[in-house]
């Protein structure tokens, strides 16, 4: 099964098992984690989310079930983002007890990784060759012994601002009817869902939706540590 089928399998399966009976989801709950796959929410934080909104709604003791996925998108918006949150703060990139895909190894080929990307870019060339230099610099002091005790909550932080000053000026660069087609398609697939998530929820899922297609097109990476797991070791 490929990582797509796979990622609508499982929160399918964790939503019955929650559920307690067979409901065969709907339409407009197959474009919900299509959503939140497009937006780059892992499958394990979905899964989180899932179980918090059942424990939630279970504790309270209302009548019936939850008859359909949006029920679950506010709880599975916010494992996402306690997850990055977590994963940051509590790693160290030379802990030497065990792996925490933050090793200082794998921090730098992940920031080496972006750099070379950034370089090649084929939009907002000279901010993107400019955050590449930045990137190796960064890549570089990893590398070196006292690297191993760096502050990865402070480096990300650093990287989170880069990424979106970065994305502010590829948000300006990129054709308009490209922007255009990316809100449309991420305004049709969050509708449904507009009386289940906040405002400040929706508009920061439809932003990661646009930013997600933005890059893809390009061919650009995310710089967070959040997606250190995809660098080679």
């Amino acid at each position: 099964m490929n990582n797509s089928l796979n990622y609508f399998a499982q929160v399918e399966k964790r939503f019955q098992e929650r559920r307690g009976a067979i409901l065969s989801l709907s339409a407009s709950d197959w474009a919900l984690i299509e959503s939140w796959r497009n937006a780059g929410i892992p499958i394990f934080a979905a899964l989180r989310g899932i179980d918090a909104a059942f424990d939630k709604y279970e504790a309270s003791r209302r009548r019936g079930r939850i008859n359909g996925l949006a029920w679950c998108a506010p709880a599975v918006i916010q494992a996402a983002d306690e997850l990055r949150r977590a994963s940051i703060g509590t790693a160290h990139v030379g802990d030497p007890e065990r792996k925490t895909g933050f090793e200082s190894t794998r921090v730098a080929a992940h920031l080496e990784s972006a750099a070379d990307a950034l370089g090649s870019a084929a939009i907002a060339r000279e901010a993107c060759a400019a955050n590449a230099s930045q990137l190796r610099e960064l890549a570089a002091k990893i590398r070196t012994p006292s690297g191993e005790n760096a502050d990865l909550e402070t480096l990300d932080r650093s990287l989170s601002t880069l990424e979106e000053d970065l994305f502010s000026v590829l948000i300006a660069s990129a054709p308009e009817d490209l922007k255009a087609r990316w809100k449309e398609h991420a305004a049709h697939e969050l509708m449904p869902y507009h009386s289940r998530i906040t405002a400040s929820q929706m508009q920061r899922l439809e932003g990661q939706f646009v930013q997600k297609q933005l890059l893809a097109h390009y061919g650009l990476p995310r710089v967070s540590l959040f997606y250190t797991a995809a660098a080679p070791s």
